[in-house]
């Protein structure tokens, strides 16, 4: 073990020249020494107690260099190890640099976090977790900002720089980088090193390094990179955040982000982006993400018109891996909701971010309780499964809260269905009576067990009554950041709410009709179901979908099939001629785009209007058609809540836009 402190004069930290370095290979100590024992200042535990079973003893079974390493075991709960590499201060500005050597066992993961500040448990700045041989790195805030990956039963490197006067974070896995991303901490006080459950890993070569940072002169930094989506086969839009790292403001830039042999520019003119400030640039070009890890970089150049000063900070980059699909799955999402919950505008965020993530692989439905939208049948069936409110299934597998139904999502998608699901339907305009029918073309044998079931849904619902108004508690921040909930009031009145996803019915019966299929299904057979619906007058037609489901023995939902009504009917092509609209990122700090698919060659007028009804602004796009990408400079709104109304051939729809 090695600590050097290099001393320097006044002046030269006045100049910003200091530096610390720490390494660690655990090769000075014995096997069975426990590390804060023996690596004390420096290595410690959560608790302070060194020399027990919250300390981790040093061994010889697994080494990168050398002989020696620490091993860590995890345990229900997670832990008991729980050890600190204490940094000696607490590092608030210029350039950190973390690596360590990392071996984890087959069919095991790993994890460790970096406290922010002196006083551990008081604020974690990024947490790294490691699983099925896949590295995610997030800070508490979001999720997956660096992905990147591994072999198991393998030795590799991880290596984390992260500059605290920008923000400016990047990852590397033996060299390569994996992820660039603005650190919402930027705080460094410790390493926590946390076995979780079922977790087992080695660690060695320990080293951490600090340097401070001087801003240049003209420097455009990309802060940030987000490729836009993780499905093979989607159009996606990325996202590049440039950061103003120098001292003169810039006005102009290029973005080049290089995937898959193909490079694609975005060109930045008219800012003002002064010290500090960051501009974050949505693609208006769509990307088609291929299947197979890729790297993809994002690249700034041509600044106020020309090079800029510090080329290191230039590009940012990502490993793209994305999941492909099984052959025609839909996954299903169930929220439990209701407008009286105040936690539940957690789950309204969270599902309209999965419908804009996963596209058509996705059907949400949000079953109400206890409010205006409640459905009966299909909230006393849901109510059986959840343990309170919000709570959400993933395909009806366990109960888990609506922020974390991605894992679930990306496990089932890959889950090869037994059957291809489709919908058609019938609308009698004299009794209101939709009759739905449900195909399930089996690819796999099945039985008489299996059942069918449908679901009406409906968007854009709002209302004129206190019943609609979203309990919130999420106001005021305290929380923290949910969507845009944080700057809105508790509750939020109800001419502020849009909702979304909205199950209208289901049919025959939550758990599904089991007089469908005889008592052997083959392959290659297709059976279907039939279901009729009273269709409400107050509901919008042209807004609601058909979710028809297909229910295995074990209560799952093994695949589904989601059409819009109106493609099913035939019944808008004059009405709403929108195929899609949808509002990104959302919230917004500086710009976002509008979206919009159209049916047939049609006119576009786009209108801003806040809360109390003012026109913020009105734009006539003249005539468009098919797939519409509409930028929006959001720099110059005040925060808070916005509609976007579209209106394409006098027929209007309308999403919330928050701005931040």
């Amino acid at each position: 073990m090695k600590k050097i402190t290099l001393m320097v004069s006044a002046l030269c930290l006045t100049l910003g020249a200091s530096a610390q370095l720490f390494t660690d290979n655990f090769d000075a100590y014995n096997s069975g020494d426990y590390l804060g024992v023996v690596g004390a200042p420096d290595w410690t535990t959560w608790s302070g107690t060194t020399g027990g079973a919250e300390d981790v003893q040093v061994g010889t079974a697994q080494a990168s260099s050398g002989t020696n390493s620490i091993y860590f075991a995890g345990s229900a709960g997670g832990g008991p190890q729980d050890v600190v590499l204490d940094f000696g201060q607490q590092f608030v500005d210029g350039m950190f640099t973390f690596e360590t050597d990392l071996y984890i066992e087959a069919g095991k993961g790993g994890y460790f976090n970096f406290q922010a500040t002196p006083v551990i448990g008081t604020t974690w700045a990024m947490n790294c977790t490691m699983s099925s041989e896949m590295l995610s790195i997030d800070d508490g805030v979001t999720g997956d900002l660096a992905l990147g990956a591994y072999t198991d039963a393998t030795w590799f490197t991880l290596r984390i720089e992260a500059n605290l006067s920008t923000g400016r974070w990047q990852a590397f896995i033996d060299g390569v980088c994996i992820g660039v991303w603005a650190n919402s901490i930027n705080e460094l006080a410790s390493l926590d090193l946390f076995p979780l459950d079922g977790d087992g890993f080695y660690v060695d070569d320990i080293m951490y390094d600090w340097s401070a940072y001087t801003a240049s002169s003209l420097n455009a930094a990309v802060g940030a990179f987000d490729i836009g989506g993780n499905i093979a086969g989607l159009n996606v839009t990325p996202t590049v955040n440039v950061v103003n790292a120098g001292t003169t403001a810039i006005s102009s830039f290029d973005v080049t982000v290089d995937y898959n042999g193909n490079q694609y520019v975005e060109n930045v003119t008219g800012q003002n982006l002064t010290a500090g400030q960051n501009y974050n640039v949505v693609y208006t070009t769509s990307i088609p993400l291929v299947a197979g890890s890729n790297p993809a970089t994002a690249t700034v150049s041509n600044v106020n018109g020309g090079a800029d000063d510090d080329a290191t900070d230039d590009d940012g980059c990502l490993i793209s891996n994305p999941v492909t699909p099984a052959a025609g799955k839909v996954v299903v999402g169930e929220e439990a909701t209701g407008t009286w919950c105040g936690w539940c505008p957690r789950g309204a965020v969270f599902m309209d971010q999965f419908a804009a993530d996963f596209g058509p692989y996705w059907a949400g439905i949000a079953v109400h309780n206890g409010d205006p939208m409640t459905d009966a049948t299909y909230d006393a069936g849901i109510g059986g499964l959840i343990g309170g409110y919000p709570s959400a299934l993933v395909d009806r597998g366990g109960d888990i809260d609506p922020s974390a139904m991605t894992t679930d999502f990306y496990a089932r998608l890959q889950t090869a269905p037994t059957a291809l699901m489709s919908n058609s339907a019938t609308f009698n305009s004299s009794t209101n009576e939709l009759t739905v029918t449900v195909s399930a073309d089996f690819q796999a044998a099945a039985g008489s067990t299996w059942k069918l079931a449908c679901v009406l849904t409906e968007d854009n619902v709002t209302g004129s009554d206190a019943g609609y108004s979203q309990a919130n508690y999420y106001a005021g921040g305290g929380s923290g950041i949910m969507g845009g909930y944080e700057i809105l009031p508790d509750p939020v009145p109800f001419g502020q709410m849009v909702y979304d996803h909205v199950a209208r019915g289901i049919m025959p019966s939550f758990d599904g009709d089991n007089t469908v299929f005889p008592a052997t299904v083959n392959a290659s057979e297709v059976h279907s179901g039939t279901y009729t619906f009273t269709i409400d007058p107050s509901w919008d037609m042209n807004q609601m979908h058909v979710v028809g489901m297909l229910i295995a023995p074990n209560g799952t939902v093994d695949n589904a099939g989601q059409s819009t009504l109106g493609d099913l009917l035939d019944i808008d092509e004059v009405t709403n001629p929108i195929q899609s609209f949808n509002v990104y990122p959302n919230p917004s700090t500086t710009y976002a785009v509008v979206t919009v698919d159209l049916k047939q060659e049609s006119d576009v007028v786009m209108t801003i209007v806040d809360m109390t009804g003012k026109k913020i602004s009105s734009k006539d796009y003249g005539t468009m058609i098919d797939h519409n990408e509409i930028p929006m400079n959001t720099s110059s709104l005040e925060t808070g809540v916005y509609l976007v109304q579209l209106t394409v051939n006098n027929f209007t729809m309308t999403k919330r836009l928050v701005v931040e």
